[in-house]
């Protein structure tokens, strides 16, 4: 039985040829600690969009299994980070928008609930307005004063080069990664490694270029994988990304692991208002016009819901070293002994 499990294994992840994958490369997923419910927060915070009607009427593509929920409810937070631990993940980058945002008010909790779970946390430095390098230096101390110490900063091109090597080149004891596809830039500046976020935009056919720029120049690579994008009922945007029923999520990890990643970021947790999520979706929503995830690695109904939280724990088990390449067969590896993730990797096709 433990062997035909192994071919199965080895028929998700056929195309990463022996020695290609770089081993034990770690994880980290987007996380978004920023949605309300009217109950609760005193509106339905970033379900809202796009002239929407919550509960029943959200800005997503996708309706949650857990309904339209606050982020500032311990137990949903609690169950959150479970779900990303036992996916086998390495790391949650929460989404912070400077001191004092909603974002700020709720880090705490995060990081409690994360820690509990075995998680570490990094902080995601997002364009917050009036965003400067003396904020971003502030705000490096005062997250490192919670623990933190990754930092992933969106849109970074927003300051020249010079002036983030001026503040990085004063940092100890810390990684700052840098979400561009511009190597030189990244490298100019001081950080640490890149990251691209936006699954749309760079699709697995760039990582093996942007890993190889990355480490001739001693950078590390951290690309993105996501299993899709859809928020045209959150934003009105058009452009899609289909989920091809689990496809496109292989086709990127495959990608990742291919262009030999030091670590990979999934893209998301829970960005529902962009469809890249993997937290569980309803396979039964309130309204029609929702998508789900149904037919997603051959689950149906219920059983689908939770279909990319158990392929990404897959993935995981692969990337970390957990499960590893011999041959024709995969096997498990010394990363495996206690594993929640590389359990979840072989009960989920038994």
């Amino acid at each position: 039985m433990r062997a035909r499990r192994a071919l199965i294994i080895l028929a998700l992840v056929a195309g990463v040829g022996a020695g290609a994958a770089r081993s034990e490369a770690r994880t980290a997923v987007f996380y978004y600690p920023w949605y309300g419910t009217q109950a609760r927060d005193g509106s339905y915070l970033h379900w809202r969009q796009h002239w929407r009607l919550p509960p029943f009427d959200i800005a997503s593509n996708f309706y949650p299994a857990r309904g339209a929920y606050s982020s500032g409810d311990p137990r949903v937070v609690a169950a959150q980070m479970g779900e990303i631990a036992d996916a086998g993940i390495d790391e949650v980058v929460t989404s912070w928008w400077g001191w004092g945002s909603f974002e700020d008010a709720r880090l705490p909790a995060v990081i409690a609930a994360a820690r509990a779970n075995g998680l570490r946390v990094a902080a995601h430095i997002e364009p917050y307005g009036g965003r400067t390098i003396e904020s971003v230096a502030a705000d490096v101390q005062h997250l490192r004063s919670l623990g933190i110490t990754d930092f992933y900063v969106y849109r970074p091109v927003q300051f020249a080069a010079e002036e983030w090597a001026a503040l990085l080149s004063g940092l100890d004891g810390v990684r700052v990664f840098a979400e561009t596809p511009l190597v030189g830039f990244a490298a100019r500046a001081g950080f640490d490694g890149v990251y691209t976020y936006d699954v749309l935009s760079y699709g697995g056919g760039t990582f093996a270029r942007l890993c190889a720029a990355a480490h001739r120049v001693k950078l590390l690579c951290l690309p993105s994988v996501g299993p899709g994008y859809a928020a045209s009922r959150a934003t009105g945007d058009r452009r899609m990304k289909p989920r091809r029923r689990g496809k496109t999520y292989d086709e990127m990890w495959r990608s990742a692991l291919r262009a030999r990643a030091d670590e990979v970021t999934i893209t998301s947790y829970n960005e529902w208002s962009e469809g890249t999520q993997i937290e569980p979706a309803s396979s039964d929503p309130p309204m029609l016009g929702y998508l789900s995830y149904d037919g997603a690695y051959g689950l149906h109904g219920p059983a689908a819901s939770r279909a990319y939280l158990a392929r990404t724990a897959c993935w995981v088990a692969v990337a970390s070293g957990a499960l590893v390449r011999r041959h024709s067969t995969f096997f498990a590896g010394p990363a495996a002994a206690g594993s929640r993730a590389a359990h979840t990797c072989t009960s989920v096709f038994s």
